[in-house]
């Protein structure tokens, strides 16, 4: 349930996979007996997405008509499209270090 709840979007694959990993998680919990009914899953998936979403946030907030996981995941894809379209990249930095042999290692920040 932690993983559901706390996961992120890093940008490292694409929002259509994040999404099929989180409603797969909620599938599992119920496999176990934990049900997560699909407003909380709308929800945690909501909670999941990075700064660049807030408006779409936003707006499905503003509205009255809420949508399962499946329509949220096809709204968010096609967000993802837009944005990319508009040029706002969502970045998986990474930045180089020195470890202390000397040699460059790459680590995340």
């Amino acid at each position: 349930m932690a993983d559901l709840t706390t996961m992120k979007h890093d940008g490292t694959r694409s929002m259509h996979e994040h999404c099929i990993e989180m409603i797969n998680l909620a599938a599992k919990l119920k496999n176990l007996g934990l049900s997560v009914d699909d407003s909380f899953l709308v929800q945690f998936i909501l909670n999941s997405l990075p700064p660049q979403y807030g408006p779409f946030q936003i707006n499905y907030n503003a509205i009255d008509e809420k949508w399962t996981s499946n329509e949220l995941t096809s709204k968010l894809v096609q967000e993802e499209s837009r944005l990319d379209r508009e040029g706002i990249r969502i970045a998986h930095h990474v930045q180089e270090a020195k470890s202390k042999t000397g040699k460059m290692a790459l680590s995340k920040p």
